[in-house]
């Protein structure tokens, strides 16, 4: 499979933010989100067998494991790679871009699902059956960039998500809205969500990669 990066770090994002974590980066995503803050992770990489990959992974102290990308969706050796990580006793999260389907992925794994907004440019992308298909462990998360952002998916929380069981999690996309202005529109709402800041980004900076 084709690594962008494997890295130690604490987990920055969803309801797991502030663990120890082993981040395993595969290259390559279909999708070009106007604040993808990963676009290194388009090109490039390196091929790592599955058991080089695993090697790499147990070199650290962590137990919690998170797939992300670029697109871990896209590369078919994602699915033996996440139940291996399980088979060895570790938690395993996903990040997914939201535009494939994830009924193929092993129902432990924690699932971080975005949902795209408007301003993403990749609305129309998102694979609405994920939503039926996330386990209640899985979480959904909303990148917002605007206002506009924020009242859409306020709209699609109250109509499709805010009965479910999951997590969902509004993030501000850190060069577009401040964090302080998200608070504000979610506490004036009312709404039943989760206010995500990335958390790497406050520790590290935000251009710092492999953290």
């Amino acid at each position: 499979m084709r690594i962008t990066e494997i890295f130690y770090s604490v987990q920055g994002e969803s309801s797991h933010a502030g663990k120890p974590c082993v981040f395993v980066r595969l290259t390559g995503c279909s999708l070009r989100c106007v604040w993808c803050d990963t676009k290194y992770s388009y090109f490039g990489g390196q091929e790592m067998t599955l058991a080089e990959v695993l090697q790499d992974v147990e070199r650290h102290p962590a137990k919690l494991v998170e797939v992300t990308g670029g697109e871990p969706l896209e590369h078919e050796e994602v699915y033996p790679l996440m139940n291996a990580l399980l088979e060895r006793g570790y938690t395993v999260m996903l990040e997914t871009g939201g535009h494939v389907a994830i009924d193929r992925v092993p129902e432990r794994v924690i699932k971080i699902i975005d949902i795209k907004c408007p301003d993403s440019g990749e609305k129309a992308k998102n694979h609405r059956a994920n939503l039926d298909l996330a386990k209640p462990h899985d979480e959904f998360k909303f990148v917002i960039a605007s206002r506009r952002d924020y009242e859409w998916a306020r709209d699609v929380f109250n109509a499709e998500l805010r009965t479910r069981p999951n997590v969902t999690l509004f993030s501000p996309s850190h060069d577009d809205v401040p964090s302080k202005e998200l608070a504000g529109w979610v506490l004036e709402d009312g709404l039943a969500v989760r206010v995500q800041l990335q958390v790497h980004k406050y520790i590290w900076g935000a251009r710092t990669k492999g953290v």
